[in-house]
């Protein structure tokens, strides 16, 4: 039972990507969405499918202010995207830094 839901994971996973809009990255022409569709299983794949799905959460939630369960959505998304930021930093800066520019996001608080 397992596999399958890891099957099922996978092609929801993919069909996701497939909604959004691909977001150009520099001169070289090749887009965040093809890059992104390459490895699944990349932690910077992973941050941007979270990203999508929290501006998309935030959308709604401008129209439904009072969406409670929404939200409570939004914030654990948020802190998934939080510990994979944190675990892509503590292993490949570089990475983690091209991330953040392509994805237009900030990063984490400095301690």
């Amino acid at each position: 039972m397992k596999l399958h839901k890891k099957k099922l994971n996978i092609t929801m996973t993919k069909q996701f990507i497939q909604k959004f809009p691909s977001n150009t990255v520099g001169s070289g022409g090749k887009t965040l969405l093809s890059k992104f569709q390459e490895n699944s299983g990349l932690t910077e794949t992973q941050i941007y499918i979270l990203t999508q799905r929290v501006a998309r959460l935030s959308s709604h939630l401008k129209n439904h202010n009072k969406d409670y369960s929404s939200q409570r959505g939004l914030r654990k998304l948020l802190g998934k995207r939080k510990r994979l930021l944190a675990y892509l930093s503590n292993e490949d800066v570089e990475r983690y830094e091209n991330l953040l520019i392509q994805l237009g996001i900030r990063g984490l608080k400095k301690i």
